[in-house]
């Protein structure tokens, strides 16, 4: 058994090589792998055979929830795009227009007021010069506020589409054309 696999307790592991198929697990592992693995490591950690992951990378690609590179040997990831957009969906489903219009103010208020503590537009805007007179807990407390800030700008771009896709859904459920 690889360290990979001790990640979880035994028994969990267990029950999950038990209740799930092969494809299922080379899900889980696939959509949990950020950085290009090859079938035989992905394999590994989703307890089938390297054939059977590859069988299953093969699907998943072409549903485009991984991404492959290379050639011999060929390594795969997670598609950050389709997590988004999973991410859209559930948010949608969950959660109503007017709820998810609430989150997208607060996140435009946390947004305006980085802007401010930072005088910048944009995290990627913010001067070096910003850590030149702090300590070493107030660099940390600015590189988490610009961590924050990145977080907020990629979720209001998650929460708008959530919003649009809630309103489509709510149109679809009532028979009212989206342009009415």
């Amino acid at each position: 058994m690889t360290e990979d696999r001790g990640a979880l307790p035994e028994d969990a592991r267990q029950q999950w090589e038990a209740e799930r198929t092969t494809f299922q697990r080379v899900y889980d592992v696939v959509t949990g792998t950020a950085e290009y693995t090859t079938a035989t490591e992905i394999a590994d950690r989703a307890a089938c055979s390297t054939t059977g992951a590859r069988d299953a990378l093969s699907q998943l690609v072409e549903m485009r929830i991984a991404e492959q590179r290379g050639d011999r040997p060929t390594e795969y990831r997670r598609n950050d795009s389709y997590l988004r957009w999973k991410r859209i969906e559930r948010l949608a489903e969950d959660h109503t227009a007017a709820a998810l219009r609430e989150e997208l103010d607060a996140l435009v208020e946390e947004d305006e007021s980085l802007q401010e503590r930072f005088d910048a537009p944009d995290p990627d805007a913010v001067s070096p010069a910003v850590f030149d007179d702090a300590d070493h807990e107030g660099v940390h407390d600015r590189w988490d506020a610009l961590s924050r800030w990145r977080t907020v700008r990629e979720d209001l771009g998650v929460i708008q589409r959530a919003i649009h896709r809630a309103e489509r859904n709510t149109d679809d459920r009532t028979g009212r054309s989206a342009s009415a």
